[in-house]
């Protein structure tokens, strides 16, 4: 792997919306419900996409707290997303729909913290790389290719 790629996941999709998925040695699967023509075998993109900003926070502050040598027994951490009509969020970026898509954090530190200690938590809350990359934008460049079978 190049030394400026953090990550690399390759997906397949055969049939149906089961998608195959997998970075280095390991594999999972995300799918649809059956409500819009899925199988429900695994969790759905936007799952995904939470799943993944909820293990960053949670390990960052893990780490942090490592580090700082602060008393974290847990982390519990719970997303959600939807999408509010800007109106209905002054503080968000308007899309040219009208609508803005939003991501809501709950998250639980547990353990025995002094009051500067949970300053600097809440802060290094919203400071994990894809909390980072989700709410500066990502660019995407997308390239397709087309495969005789």
């Amino acid at each position: 792997m190049p030394s400026s790629l953090m990550a690399e996941v390759t997906a397949r999709l055969e049939a149906g919306t089961k998608v195959d998925l997998h970075a280095w040695h390991l594999s999972w699967t995300a799918d649809e419900p059956p409500l819009v023509g899925g199988t429900d075998t695994g969790p759905t993109p936007y799952e995904l996409l939470l799943g993944s900003l909820a293990a960053c926070v949670a390990i960052t502050l893990r780490l942090y707290a490592n580090h700082k040598e602060i008393r974290l027994s847990a982390v519990d951490v719970v997303l959600e997303f939807d999408r509010v009509h800007a109106d209905d969020c002054a503080e968000c970026d308007e899309r040219h729909d009208g609508w803005t898509d939003r991501v809501q954090t709950r998250v639980a530190l547990h353990g025995v913290f002094s009051d500067a200690e949970k300053k600097r938590l809440e802060q290094v809350t919203s400071r994990c790389p894809v909390h980072k990359t989700l709410a500066s934008g990502v660019q995407i460049v997308d390239s397709v290719t087309f495969e005789s079978t």
